[in-house]
């Protein structure tokens, strides 16, 4: 396949003359500040932080074995959606392929920028349907968004199948791997010098247990990060976040603990639902939640909060009639549900 970047970058886009603020401009050590009309008297705040979140991406760098030039970092990965779309999306002429169900703010991010999507269901698995998706592009086809481990199932989608996408389709395919800690599977972050086609997407909210921070990773050549770098906000990502993930990205053997403690209860609360009477299937899993079939699932939820525990309803999505989906929480908080389930 002839990948060509160029020919996917909106007009308007590539003739963009991007917003160029204080510190862009200025590199290197100095004492006295007085480029960005900030307020002069020091305290923890009164200074713009890094536009380009240079330490913290040279830690993501070393972590994920990645060159600098080739990491976005966004407000959440729901900026880095978002910037995609305006980047390569003409508004109500082009449009993207979700494979459904998945993660829902793919469907509400290209409603925002007006751009048609075309929807194909996944197999009985949850996983990629190939010569439906294949059938499914069209000339319009900017973008296809895959969630692997995928939301709300749980269930890592087939790598040779993505791999096919990459080699025959002649847009972004987007790998969102905002749960891929909690499995053993190698990350598509491997491929990015094979796939020029490729983008990336992790997180700091889930195995790193940050998600008040809203800091999402995005991975792609070094030409797809310059054109979002060129589109961001100046200063997408606050000093104070940059400050707290840098701090927390130096405690690896934490996070590794505490995905071995969640997978651990992944594996005994999956064990405990399927014994459960008002339980009918229980859907193997490679995130930090489980997809479970019950009975009446939505007068189980609404039992549930009654019970102040809070568990999510994903009866009204397609595939997954009368499911409700749980996340693995702590040893207490597992057995809470059990037994309240069992009283169901």
């Amino acid at each position: 396949m002839d990948f060509d970047l160029t020919k996917l970058i909106r007009p308007n886009i590539k003739e963009l003359n991007p917003y160029s603020s204080a510190r862009d401009e200025f590199e290197g050590e100095a004492s006295v500040f007085l480029d960005a009309n900030e307020n002069p008297y020091s305290d923890l705040y009164n200074r713009y932080p890094d536009p380009h979140q240079r330490k913290l991406k040279e830690k993501i760098a070393s972590l994920k074995r990645v060159n600098e030039e080739r990491i976005f970092i966004g407000n959440g990965s729901d900026e880095v959606i978002d910037l995609l779309f305006r980047a390569f999306c003409e508004p109500a002429v082009d449009e993207v392929l979700i494979p459904q169900p998945t993660y829902g703010m793919y469907s509400v991010s290209a409603a925002i920028n007006n751009v048609s999507v075309r929807k194909v269901t996944l197999n009985s698995s949850f996983d990629i349907d190939l010569e439906a998706t294949l059938k499914a592009i069209t000339s319009k086809t900017k973008l296809i968004f895959l969630c692997s481990p995928n939301n709300p199932s749980g269930n890592l989608l087939s790598p040779d199948k993505i791999i096919s996408l990459l080699k025959k389709f002649n847009g972004l395919v987007l790998v969102d791997e905002a749960y891929i800690d909690f499995t053993s599977s190698e990350s598509f972050i491997s491929k990015l010098t094979e796939f020029k086609n490729l983008v990336v997407l992790q997180t700091l909210s889930k195995a790193w247990g940050l998600a008040s921070l809203r800091l999402g990773m995005c991975f792609a050549s070094m030409e797809i990060i310059s054109v979002l770098n060129k589109i961001k906000p100046p200063y997408n990502i606050s000093g104070t976040t940059q400050a707290i993930a840098l701090e927390r990205l130096d405690h690896v053997e934490t996070k590794n603990k505490q995905v071995n403690e969640i997978l651990e209860q992944r594996r005994l609360l999956a064990k405990d639902l399927s014994n459960v009477k008002i339980v009918e299937h229980v859907y193997p899993s490679d995130a930090n939640f489980i997809l479970t079939r019950v009975t009446a699932a939505k007068q189980v939820y609404q039992k549930l909060i009654v019970k102040g525990i809070v568990v999510r309803d994903r009866s009204n999505v397609l595939l997954c009639n009368d499911c409700l989906r749980i996340t693995v929480g702590t040893p207490n908080e597992n057995k809470i549900l059990f037994d309240e389930l069992n009283k169901l």
